[in-house]
């Protein structure tokens, strides 16, 4: 079994933020790969879907914290279903990177991500990672950047060749 763990923060007014490209991203691949529908637990403050790929039962985690404490939800669900640190995917976004790319690394630095400094922190820092690079704009503070929602034509490239690349590239991974 497989984990693929989305970091973005879970209510409604942040649902089309650069930080929740991630949650962007999962209706395009619900609609393209008909998984399950995302069931709350409230005792492990996450959502959880499955998805069958290549044969194997893939656990999708969408922690129900802010995006800061969402080390708490990955650490329960990967003690409960006994996740292998090497089937571990989190995918999130990141200032550090060229305008639109995605990257697949086995092993990384956080740079400014501080949940992923966390995960590095609490559990291991060879962990897989799908991140995309949401432009950054120095005319604004990092959060109220990340904060701000998209604009009509950079969903267009989200869905046209964003999610498609990074389809390719999960299930080409896993």
């Amino acid at each position: 079994m497989k984990l693929v763990v989305w970091l973005w923060n879970p209510w409604d007014k942040y649902i089309k933020t650069k930080h929740n490209v991630w949650f962007l991203f999962l209706d395009f691949l619900k609609n393209k790969e008909k998984f399950s529908d995302f069931k709350f637990e409230s005792k492990f403050k996450w959502e959880i879907s499955t998805w069958i790929i290549k044969w194997e039962k893939i656990l999708l985690l969408k922690p129900q914290t802010f995006m800061n404490l969402s080390w708490e939800s990955l650490k329960k669900v990967i003690d409960y279903y006994k996740i292998d640190k090497l089937d571990m995917y989190v995918i999130y976004d990141d200032l550090s990177m060229d305008f639109w790319k995605i990257r697949y690394r086995n092993k990384w630095s956080a740079w400014w991500h501080n949940w992923i400094k966390d995960i590095i922190r609490l559990f291991w820092d060879d962990f897989k990672r799908i991140k995309i690079w949401i432009w950054y704009n120095d005319r604004f503070e990092v959060s109220d950047w990340v904060l701000s929602t998209f604009k009509e034509e950079e969903l267009i490239d989200l869905a046209n060749i964003i999610f498609n690349n990074t389809f390719n590239l999960l299930y080409e991974h896993i």
